[in-house]
């Protein structure tokens, strides 16, 4: 484990409820996507590797697989667990899963990559468990962001927020590109092969109330940031969140924020 595990297990602690409400909408898109690149389909057995509430894993129930799913956070499993009954659910860590070599014959990480202080390691272990002949299927963020996730950028610099002098980060040499080739690289430099990686975009709908919510209770590194603020800056960040936001509002109240996400799949040899 890395100093960047541990930070991501503080972050994580007790926020299943918070993140549900905030941005569990936003990350679950591309699920389908994600199991349609995994194979996954009806008597397969399938992991869903940081399963958070359990939304994969519930789509995969419904499509006939037998689904394990883990999450490192205790309360996620709780989630997990009263949500999809019919899956095997554990807390676990990636890169360290109690499972025998070649027992699945798919595994999933959705925007899981992104929250383990070695990626490669954590690509290597999902490869571990998954059958030669087997799926592999993962999302994680793009960077250069897209516009979803620099609003968020905008609204702390338009306030004048202060940023942490240190922002927990990956280590240099774990680190990887966040774009289609580096995250085809980060598969195919674990002995994966026939890497195929593509750019999801879509447009996120929310209630503004859940979107500030997300922040505002801690989750991610935009709540860190929030939490370094004083109660006069928050103040004048919700000013400039609903200053900014104002142009994704739709007629019904809802905001439409355009984002992306990497989804990349390969077969186990």
């Amino acid at each position: 484990m890395t100093s960047f595990d541990d930070h991501e297990r503080l972050r994580w602690a007790g926020r299943a409820a918070a993140y549900q409400r905030s941005f569990a909408a936003l990350c679950a898109y591309p699920s389908e996507a994600l199991l349609d690149a995994a194979g996954v389909e009806a008597g397969h057995r399938m992991l869903d590797a940081g399963t958070g509430p359990g939304t994969v894993a519930a789509l995969a129930c419904a499509r006939g697989a037998a689904v394990v799913a883990v999450d490192a956070e205790p309360s996620m499993v709780d989630v997990a667990r009263l949500r999809v009954p019919e899956a095997e659910v554990h807390q676990a860590t990636l890169p360290d899963l109690p499972f025998a070599d070649g027992g699945f014959d798919a595994a999933v990480a959705n925007f899981v990559i992104n929250h383990v202080g070695d990626p490669a390691a954590a690509v290597a272990e999902l490869r571990r468990v998954v059958r030669p002949g087997g799926r592999i299927a993962v999302t994680v963020w793009p960077y250069p962001q897209p516009p979803l996730q620099q609003l968020w950028g905008e609204i702390f610099d338009a306030s004048g927020a202060q940023r942490p002098a240190a922002m927990p980060r990956l280590d240099a040499d774990k680190d990887f590109p966040r774009n289609p080739a580096g995250l085809s690289a980060l598969l195919s430099n674990v002995g994966l092969s026939d890497v195929h990686c593509r750019t999801i975009t879509w447009t996120h709908r929310t209630d503004p109330e859940d979107w500030w919510s997300g922040p505002a209770n801690g989750i991610g590194a935009l709540g860190l940031l929030m939490e370094h603020q004083p109660p006069d800056m928050i103040a004048r960040i919700r000013h400039e969140y609903e200053r900014l936001t104002a142009a994704y509002r739709s007629d019904d109240g809802l905001l439409a924020l355009p984002t992306a996400a990497l989804l990349a799949s390969t077969a186990v040899c």
